[in-house]
């Protein structure tokens, strides 16, 4: 049956999202999910006239557990990469971005590229199963990477100073050191790399019309810059 069929008959559309990545999703402490990306799926939700439900993922099962039709769609930061394009679809890009580095103020002026980054001493933190973590793994061979397993808190390694740096996409550096005045997102001449935002859906191509037409309506209408406006602008909790 085709994607948007179910939904419809169903009356629910299921949304995968990890919860742990400011400002496309973030599970508040008191229940329930906040974001630019939870906006965009309440919003799918009632044009579909279905209920929303978020179904909680981790990355590193994120695409195995979308191929065990385990929801819908991904939502909620969710990168372009050629294994996951090689058996979903994307939408239109949400976001373009690049990988930069979030370390303390004390480092700003010191992890400004790769080479610098990449020293005996120095510990790069990321999250298992990410762009982050794959990121790292290419890029570093003689500083030590260290994994996180709880992305909601890594940054408070970074803090607390058991880490020096993280290597993440650069609106959620920006983000996190507006969350953490002790953090700062370095000011490179460049983004490392040029990565793509989107949501992920099952190869379908009357789904893959559906969803970049809404999405086309909701960059021309400014909806989705709102969304992304208000989630910047959300406190910690």
């Amino acid at each position: 049956m085709p994607t948007l069929d179910a939904i419809r008959d169903r009356r629910v559309l299921r949304v995968g999202t990890t919860g742990d990545y400011r400002p496309f999703s973030f599970r508040r402490r008191e229940g329930g999910y906040q974001g630019a990306d939870i906006d965009m799926a309440h919003d799918l939700g009632a044009r579909l006239g279905a209920r929303v439900e978020f179904v909680p993922v981790v990355w590193v099962r994120l695409l195995d557990d979308f191929l065990a039709d385990r929801f819908d769609i991904a939502m909620g930061g969710v990168t372009v990469t050629p294994e996951r394009a090689e058996k979903a679809f994307f939408s239109l890009p949400t976001f373009v971005d690049g990988k930069r580095p979030l370390c303390r103020w004390k480092d700003r002026d010191r992890f400004t590229d790769i080479a610098a980054i990449d020293h005996e001493g120095v510990r790069v933190i990321a999250n298992p199963g990410s762009a982050n973590e794959a990121f790292a793994r290419a890029n570093f061979r003689r500083a030590t990477v260290i994994i996180h397993h709880d992305n909601a808190t890594v940054f408070d390694e970074l803090v607390a100073g058991r880490a020096d740096v993280m290597i993440t996409d650069g609106l959620e550096a920006d983000h996190q050191a507006h969350l953490h005045p002790e953090l700062c997102a370095v000011p490179v001449k460049q983004p490392f790399t040029r990565l793509e935002k989107a949501y992920m859906f099952a190869r379908d191509p009357g789904m893959k019309v559906y969803i970049d037409a809404w999405l086309a309506a909701a960059f021309a209408s400014g909806a989705w810059q709102r969304a992304l406006t208000a989630a910047m602008s959300e406190d910690a909790g």
